[in-house]
């Protein structure tokens, strides 16, 4: 366990990179006009996933406007960071997510609002997606980076796990979401947990465990548990 005593803590730095560079995605700033259609088709097109939107505060939306408005409303200031997810091989935009709960103060950051397209959902570049954003969220001083989720949302809760998030319980009555109640999951990792998450990370995303029809050699679990 690290010490408690804190008394030479040094505040966080605030997320301000605009691109965050990775070997199978690149996140960017987001920038609706230049990502917003690549979204609209990634989130909303023939091949998107409905159910991704079942626990969001928001979506789907009725028309293009529609989520063209609400991808303006994004990059208003507040203390959320989105970024989009775009594949190197194609330029493409394939989903969003954000830093949110920014306390720079406590080192503490979150990562929330995660939607992906069907392209990126349970893929490689998703969790490359998901290592950038926590090897910056150190890397800015953060002790501690959270992960929440609707308790009924089981794929979230097993990413949260798979990405070696620890779970911390949960707040019952916590939010009312469209009509329904959440209880939310709460889920974290720490700055002393980082390295070892972070050697098992670039292990599984190296060329070398993954054959031909990139298919994986290792489980990111598994590297995680032996080191």
């Amino acid at each position: 366990m690290p010490s408690t005593d804190l008394e030479h803590w040094q505040a966080a730095r605030p997320p301000d990179a605009a691109v965050l560079p990775g070997s199978r995605v690149r996140l960017e700033r987001l920038d609706p006009p230049r990502h917003g259609d690549d979204l609209w088709q990634a989130l909303h097109g023939a091949d998107a996933d409905p159910q991704m939107w079942t626990y969001m505060g928001y979506g789907p939306f009725a028309s293009h406007a529609d989520f063209t408005q609400w991808l303006n409303s994004l990059g208003n200031p507040g203390d959320a960071v989105f970024y989009t997810v775009i594949a190197n091989s194609s330029g493409q935009a394939l989903g969003l997510l954000s830093y949110l709960n920014i306390c720079p103060a406590h080192g503490s950051i979150e990562i929330g609002h995660v939607c992906f397209g069907h392209a990126l959902q349970r893929s490689t570049l998703a969790s490359e997606t998901i290592y950038l954003l926590a090897r910056y969220a150190f890397e800015l001083g953060n002790r501690r980076l959270e992960w929440k989720c609707d308790n009924a949302n089981l794929r979230s809760k097993r990413a949260a796990e798979r990405f070696g998030f620890s779970y911390e319980g949960l707040f019952r009555q916590h939010l009312i979401r469209k009509g329904r109640n959440r209880d939310t999951a709460w889920f974290s990792l720490l700055d002393h947990e980082w390295p070892a998450q972070q050697r098992a990370f670039e292990r599984w995303l190296a060329a070398d465990n993954f054959t031909e029809q990139d298919q994986q050699r290792q489980r990111l679990q598994d590297l995680r548990e032996h080191g």
